[in-house]
């Protein structure tokens, strides 16, 4: 990993636990320099890589990003193939450096609708980052977070149909354990990049005490001074989970 040198605008013994991404922002970044919007999203892979790195070095132990939501079918078909491959090609030509640098790959999502090459690849990675034990990445793929709510509602549903579980019992752990984030804590901090201040359907129930930062910056360009921003402002905030302040 490339770390600088350099005192940090924030308190290293204090960076949050789980940090996650909205990675908005690529087709405006290719737009204003004249380039196809696969550019953009090339871009974004990139900056998802550095990010990665940068987290795992100050100490993160989650990063969560919102790949391809649900909605995002609804987009031209060349731009849907075009993302597809370019997912193919990130694990393709990265996950060996990930496993090298211990961040460990996992993916959230219904992966069914995938291209079976992708949902290959993605076995593969699984596989070969389970030995990790540094950072885990979790990337949202064709993931809603409505959806995966109803999912998880109809697991319990299904358990109390089959008398594994009385409805009586049913609590949020319940609910949370058939969920993709089961044993991963919530996100402290969610930033989105690109401008726009909506969290669009992510991380609906795990984001509910989140901190949440926005800024302008175009998550192509979204670097390790942003990052080092993000931080810095979370330091800033105090945490009530709905209670007083402190």
């Amino acid at each position: 990993m490339n770390k600088e040198t350099g005192p940090l605008p924030f308190d290293k013994e204090r960076v949050p636990r789980h940090i996650a991404f909205v990675m908005d922002g690529n087709g405006r970044w290719a737009k204003k320099r004249g380039l196809p919007r696969t550019a953009g999203h090339s871009a974004g892979s990139e900056s998802f890589h550095k990010a990665a790195e940068i987290l795992a070095e100050l100490g993160v132990r989650h990063m969560t990003v919102y790949a391809f939501s649900t909605e995002n079918w609804k987009r031209p078909l060349e731009e849907v193939s075009a993302i597809m491959g370019l997912l193919e090609k990130y694990l393709r030509r990265s996950i060996r450096e990930l496993v090298e640098n211990n961040i460990q790959l996992d993916f959230w999502g219904d992966l069914s609708p995938l291209p079976p090459k992708l949902r290959k690849l993605i076995d593969q990675t699984d596989e070969l980052s389970k030995q990790c034990t540094g950072m885990q990445v979790h990337v949202c793929l064709n993931y809603g977070g409505r959806d995966e709510i109803l999912r998880a509602a109809r697991a319990l549903a299904q358990d109390c149909l089959d008398g594994k579980l009385k409805p009586e019992n049913i609590g949020e752990e319940e609910l949370e354990g058939r969920m993709y984030c089961k044993n991963v804590p919530p996100p402290d901090l969610l930033v989105r990049p690109g401008g726009e201040m909506r969290i669009s359907n992510f991380l609906l129930w795990e984001c509910a005490y989140s901190e949440f930062y926005f800024t302008d910056t175009l998550w192509p360009d979204f670097g390790r001074e942003e990052i080092y921003k993000a931080i810095a402002e979370f330091q800033k905030r105090n945490r009530r989970y709905g209670g007083l302040s402190r």
